[in-house]
């Protein structure tokens, strides 16, 4: 019985072909480089949210105001930190509500901020 299963074995190693695993395959991903000095860049995203608490950044717009969370712009938000500790600079963020805004828009943003790890937050006002 022994010897039918180490012929087997012997029938199915010869048999099967040796396929090139993809691990094996020799690529390169980008990396983040760290900076020895500062790179000028904006210091400071502008995060305009309309009186319908539609949440955009450089005439982007993010999320739906209807969203429980800012899940696109807290990922944006992450991106930007990133670059911004890569850089050597501070990641920094102004809300600029609309004066109807509601405040529960403006936690939102705040939220995706202390999400994204971005403690220095603060507020625009103006046009």
């Amino acid at each position: 019985m022994i010897d039918i299963v180490f012929l087997l074995l012997f029938y199915f190693l010869v048999s099967a072909t040796i396929q090139k695993q993809e691990a094996d395959i020799s690529f390169s991903l980008p990396g983040r480089i760290q900076q020895d000095t500062p790179i000028e860049m904006p210091d400071e995203q502008v995060i305009q949210i309309r009186a319908d608490g539609q949440a955009i950044v450089n005439d982007f717009a993010y999320d739906g105001p209807a969203d429980a969370r800012y899940v696109q712009l807290e990922k944006m938000l992450h991106r930007f930190r990133e670059a911004s500790a890569s850089n050597l600079v501070d990641a920094r963020i102004a809300i600029a509500p609309d004066d109807q805004t509601a405040h529960a828009m403006i936690v939102k943003v705040m939220d995706a901020c202390s999400h994204a790890g971005i403690d220095s937050v603060t507020f625009a006002f103006g046009d």
